[in-house]
């Protein structure tokens, strides 16, 4: 698109600022110099590595320049670690979206529940996750899927007991304005649609993104509300840019909610799971989910025990701070998602009283009504 001076000579319309931001794409050692210093150790897996990796300038300048256990580094920066795969599964996307069965599902629909389904409409990110459950699709390359939008938006109008729509990636929130629009609008024209939601890292990587033409083309009032879930991992990454970001979406009746990852060595502290969970709550974003990290290949360094996110929210957020900042603690799996919340609060019933536990380990009895 261009637009025309008084003497018609076509001159370039100005790049936003978030499309600067993918210009500048810091994917190179020596981009990646311009904000940290990088380590022998950084240097040499960077050279060898044959995955994609990166992210947007902004989220780069978040790193510590000096500290290579920086939280923010780790989820950028490829490690030697990756190379170790003892648990992960081999074609674990596969596994994990149901992609092989017999149901007869174009490649941009994933399914593991009846009434909602993943809609793919890109493998483009703000950034590669080193930690990513979709790491062969987005970052290794070993699963090539066929992106044909028209497919999925033809075959939810065909499933009228879809009423919910996950749009996803990648990260959808790149694409350019009119075809978001686009998708926006084709959805909302499925009648059985009752809710889209969109899973993005750009309110927290690229807050830039959020300009006044998307929030007309995301926000007003619809009988198909958009809900917006993005991924926070560290209250590092909950800056003034992100708390606007957000403002900005919830003033256009945009809701945000957070899916954190549980990550080794980032938030797997007390404090830190703590003070994540309250600051997102400080800028509007109301925690959802806490996942465990997935077994996909070449990230188990970043996996705690099974176990971990649930004595985190015992032990950081119960009785500590609101009910607002306590997510849940899930497992992704090929069958959905398996709840993991502490199990502490029935401690013994008889056919008169329970015995009730809170988070400190104190006991207090209510009285048992029978059915």
């Amino acid at each position: 698109m261009t637009i025309y001076s008084s003497g018609q000579q076509a001159i370039a319309e100005p790049k936003e600022e978030w499309q600067n931001q993918l210009v500048n794409f810091v994917n190179s050692i020596e981009q990646l110099e311009e904000y940290i210093n990088i380590t022998d150790e950084e240097r040499s897996v960077l050279k060898a590595n044959k995955t994609i990796w990166g992210t947007t300038p902004y989220f780069a300048s978040l790193m510590d320049p000096d500290d290579p256990s920086c939280p923010i580094r780790k989820q950028v920066i490829p490690s030697r670690e990756e190379q170790v795969n003892v648990h992960g599964m081999d074609n674990y996307l596969v596994w994990k979206e149901n992609r092989d069965n017999d149901e007869n599902r174009p490649d941009t629909i994933a399914r593991q529940y009846k009434d909602r389904v993943a809609f793919t409409v890109t493998q483009n990110c703000g950034i590669y996750c080193r930690h990513c459950f979709r790491k062969e699709l987005v970052v290794d390359g070993n699963l090539k899927l066929d992106f044909n939008v028209e497919d999925g938006l033809d075959w939810i109008a065909m499933h009228p007991e879809v009423r919910d729509v996950l749009i996803t990636g990648g990260d959808p929130l790149l694409l350019p304005d009119e075809k978001i629009a686009y998708l926006i609008e084709r959805l909302r024209g499925i009648s059985h649609i009752e809710m889209i939601r969109i899973g993005s890292r750009v309110p927290i990587v690229m807050p830039q993104r959020i300009t006044e033409n998307l929030k007309s083309i995301l926000g007003e009032y619809h009988r198909v509300p958009i809900w917006i879930n993005t991924q926070c991992n560290h209250p590092k990454e909950l800056t003034e840019e992100v708390a606007w970001a957000v403002f900005d979406l919830m003033s256009c009746g945009i809701n945000v909610g957070n899916q954190a990852v549980l990550l080794k060595g980032i938030n797997d502290d007390v404090e830190t799971f703590r003070e994540l969970h309250q600051k997102l709550l400080k800028v509007r974003i109301k925690p959802y989910y806490v996942f465990y990290c997935e077994a996909a290949p070449g990230i188990d360094h970043f996996r705690t025990p099974v176990e971990k996110g649930a004595e985190l929210i015992r032990d950081a957020l119960r009785g500590h701070t609101t009910g607002l900042a306590q997510p849940m603690s899930v497992v992704a799996t090929n069958i959905g998602k398996i709840p993991l919340m502490p199990d502490y609060y029935i401690k013994d019933k008889d056919a008169r009283e329970y015995s009730l536990c809170n988070h400190k380990g104190q006991v207090t009895k209510i009285p048992n009504i029978a059915d």
